[in-house]
């Protein structure tokens, strides 16, 4: 389903991808972990199109994305949702319009079928009583379910989550992480998931991995991982178990 082939990412000539493979398979959910400016982002921005490799591959569903024309690119992306790290909902729409939003730019759907989509995966998240509540109405956790039902409501195969837990307090942390594992199970769909946190990765992931210096130092089933005889990913996971 995604597939990274030696990718390669510089900024200012600081090398943040280097040489980066791994692979996400179908229905799968890979959650990836790594120090702060290990790259992980700019993992998910290489997957879904907002940022090109300096060299590598990078293919989803069999298509090269940095080949894609914009109007092959903007296919792609109707199958995938992404979940920023913020948020990012627009503060003078209410949640009913910033989860309506992915549809009216890239859909030809009618007010009626938008509607109908917006109110079903509000109702996923718990949220269809708040659709007229604007993001400065709404709880740090309700924001983040909004903006997981925007992520949603294209119905992707496949969906990018930058830090669900950020800025959230443990009992909601747990309800986001529990939402992601049901969605995915219910809906079947591809996921990857950047975290700091074990718990999150425990809960959603069905393989991990430990990114630092630009590529994987690790990866296996979550307990495998947290197993692993590397110094530097016992001392890494180690320090996020304290």
């Amino acid at each position: 389903m995604i597939e990274l082939q030696q990718v390669t990412k510089s900024f200012n000539g600081q090398k943040v991808l280097d040489g980066l493979d791994g692979t996400v398979a179908a229905g799968e959910c890979l959650v990836v972990m790594g120090p702060s400016g290990s790259g992980k982002s700019v993992l998910l921005r290489h997957i879904i199109g907002l940022l090109r490799p300096d060299s590598g591959k990078v293919l989803v569903e069999g298509k090269s994305v940095p080949d894609l024309s914009p109007e092959e690119l903007r296919a792609l992306r109707r199958d995938m949702g992404y979940l920023f790290q913020s948020g990012a909902l627009i503060n003078w729409m209410n949640a009913h319009e910033n989860v309506a939003l992915p549809l009216r730019e890239t859909t030809d759907l009618g007010e009626d079928e938008i509607r109908s989509r917006v109110q079903r995966v509000l109702a996923l998240v718990q949220l269809e009583q708040a659709a007229e509540k604007f993001p400065s109405e709404l709880s740090g956790g309700m924001q983040k379910r909004v903006g997981l039902a925007r992520a949603l409501v294209t119905e992707p195969r496949i969906i990018l989550y930058d830090e669900p837990e950020a800025g959230l307090d443990p009992e909601m942390s747990a309800n986001i992480n529990r939402a992601i594992r049901q969605l995915k199970e219910e809906l079947r769909m591809t996921s990857v998931v950047v975290t700091h946190s074990i718990n999150c990765a425990l809960t959603v992931g069905d393989r991990l991995a430990v990114l630092e210096h630009g590529r994987f130092l690790v990866e296996g089933t979550p307990q495998e991982v947290l197993d692993s005889d590397m110094p530097r990913v016992q001392q890494f996971l180690g320090a996020k178990r304290d």
